[in-house]
């Protein structure tokens, strides 16, 4: 069955909870059509200055601190200890979105010199949604993906969208575009799934904290149940490759936990031990680093289609 949620106030959220009621129950191989504001709930472009624009009213006590997310959605034999399979199928941006360079403090705006100068990039897709515009007239192709594709921990209380965890979240991946299938561990009944925070074009690092940010007119994705995948952290079959997610307080810390991904990629996938699937990942996955800005950085590793050919 394919279903629909739109982006209206009842479907939006800016938090992670197992409490949290879902807007949606859907079954294994259904699809959702999902649309998605731009991470800071806006309703219009921006203008380039710090004038407020129109946004959506975002409820108090922490509920939408973080970005605009439609769902979540209940998948019906989605337990703890099993896969869910996202299966992302198309992705057709809205017309415009926004990238902030600097001007407002952080750590990384501050290392870079740029907390208390700084621009607003505001951009215009072509009709085909396959080139950006911004205000300067400088132009870049696009390669659109979901910033957070994610569900919640098995914890109490309300979980941050920012940081990317093992359940997913703002895992700021530009290799999840269309035609790549997120496995994500699933800690809570129904999984309980949102996505949002569109990037238009993003680089691997993401250094200025912000991609495009873009609203989604309609993003597909397609749901299953994997109950043979021992694996303990996010991973994605792309049309580059195999990509084993990483994530922690430092970027050595990352490193380690995508290195441990791949293994147990490696492992689950090939049937390699952890000797010889260590050695590969030294030989044929290339590592990158995802972003260092979402307070949890993140590392990925990505094993080329047809580059292992094992005895």
């Amino acid at each position: 069955m394919h279903h629909s949620l739109k982006a209206t106030r009842e479907n939006l959220n800016g938090h992670f909870s197992r409490d949290l009621a879902p807007v949606l129950t859907i079954d294994p191989g259904d699809r959702v059509t999902f649309e998605c504001l731009d991470a800071n709930w806006g309703l219009e472009p921006h203008n380039g200055t710090d004038i407020d624009r129109r946004t959506v009213q975002r409820r108090p006590d922490g509920l939408d601190a973080g970005h605009a997310l439609t769902g979540p959605v209940f998948v019906h034999g989605a337990k703890p200890g099993l896969t869910l399979k996202v299966s992302i199928e198309s992705l057709a941006l809205g017309g415009w979105g926004t990238t902030y360079v600097g001007g407002w403090p952080s750590e990384w705006n501050a290392k870079l010199g740029i907390e208390s100068e700084g621009a607003i990039l505001c951009w215009e897709f072509d009709s085909d949604g396959k080139v950006a515009t911004n205000q300067f007239g400088d132009r870049i192709a696009l390669s659109p993906f979901m910033g957070v594709y994610g569900m919640p921990a098995d914890v109490p209380g309300l979980q941050s969208t920012i940081p990317p965890r093992r359940t997913g979240g703002n895992l700021d991946c530009k290799e999840l575009g269309v035609g790549s299938v997120l496995y994500l561990p699933i800690e809570v009944e129904g999984g309980l799934f949102s996505t949002g925070d569109g990037h238009a074009v993003q680089g691997d690092g993401e250094v200025c904290i912000t991609a495009i940010e873009a609203a989604v007119e309609a993003v597909t994705l397609a749901f299953e149940i994997v109950s043979d995948m021992p694996l303990r952290r996010p991973v994605a079959e792309t049309p580059s490759g195999w990509v084993g997610l990483g994530f922690g307080s430092t970027l050595d810390e990352a490193m380690l936990d995508a290195i441990e991904t791949m293994v147990e990629l490696l492992g689950w996938k090939f049937g390699l031990d952890r000797v010889r699937a260590i050695g590969f990942c030294s030989l044929a996955v290339d590592f990158r680093v995802t972003q260092v800005v979402n307070g949890t950085v993140g590392v990925h590793g990505i094993l080329p289609h047809g580059k292992l050919k094992l005895g």
